[in-house]
């Protein structure tokens, strides 16, 4: 039979790993429990808007066609025509997930409810030792395996367009006309620039797992302590307090939550672009 995994204590702050929901199933945390849900309202909202399709869309038909033309375009104008529809998929879905879980987030309710007693020195602290739900985008977890799922996607994506001698040649050869004593004279310079630029290309999940992560986290932690700074004042006034203090910084989570969708999603776009923009600029000479 299955049981709650045991708790882990939290004295103070928001802990910054996801936390298994069952002693028998240690994958599934409550950052896990959240992304399921996550997906599920997206796929309900997409075929809800696309069941019965009108020639002059109304209602979420409407916000759907909207959302999906203009990130269309948006990409297009990035990776270009003969990539747009190759790439368009993963990289809407990046951005609608990543989106759609940073606000999901930020419902009351995600982090506050779940299990054990509420902790803390005043007992008043608004934190359970389990919560019930977490931020997905708060998990590295989460972001690092979306991150790791495009760059692999980007090499099949990279070396089909190009091929793997072409792309050699563009990371470590001498770019443009050179040629004779100045090609070779060059030649050790962009073989260490090739060096420098493989480098790079191996530490982007990092990068773009670390920077999601560590804005939501930052995000989810800000307004944690905004909604317990209060906690030492009397009652009515803490309970007052716990909501009007945090109530700004909502604003400003909706509003970073959307910048660090779009941020994820056209770092990746510009990935694609450096790596296959090349092939096409041959094909015109």
């Amino acid at each position: 039979m299955l049981t709650i995994f045991p708790l882990l204590p939290v004295a103070e702050g928001v802990s910054i790993q996801a936390q298994p929901m069952l002693k028998d199933v240690p994958w599934f945390t409550n950052s896990i429990l959240v992304t399921i849900i996550v997906t599920i309202l997206i796929l309900i909202f997409a075929r809800r808007a696309t069941a019965k399709m009108k020639l002059v869309p109304t209602g979420s038909q409407n916000l759907f066609e909207a959302m999906v033309s203009g990130l269309y375009d948006t990409l297009e104008g990035i990776v270009g025509k003969h990539l747009i529809a190759r790439t368009f998929p993963l990289l809407a879905t990046i951005f609608i997930f990543i989106l759609t879980a940073n606000w999901f987030g930020l419902l009351p309710g995600v982090g506050t409810i779940g299990f054990g007693e509420i902790t803390g020195p005043l007992r008043s602290l608004k934190e359970v030792e389990h919560p019930l739900l977490r931020p997905p985008n708060a998990d590295l977890n989460m972001t690092l395996a979306m991150a790791a799922l495009f760059m692999l996607v980007w090499v099949w994506w990279t070396l089909t367009v190009t091929g793997p001698i072409q792309f050699l040649k563009h990371t470590f050869m001498p770019k443009g006309e050179m040629k004779g004593l100045f090609w070779l004279g060059m030649l050790p310079i962009f073989l260490f620039v090739g060096v420098v630029e493989t480098v790079s290309i191996l530490i982007r999940p990092i990068s773009l797992s670390m920077r999601l992560f560590g804005n939501v986290f930052a995000g989810e932690s800000l307004l944690h302590t905004m909604g317990t700074l209060g906690d030492a004042l009397p009652a009515p006034l803490n309970h007052i307090l716990s909501v009007v203090l945090p109530l700004p910084f909502y604003f400003l989570e909706l509003l970073v939550g959307l910048v660090q969708a779009l941020v994820f999603m056209l770092l990746c776009t510009v990935y694609v672009q450096l790596s296959t923009a090349h092939d096409e600029e041959e094909h015109h000479h």
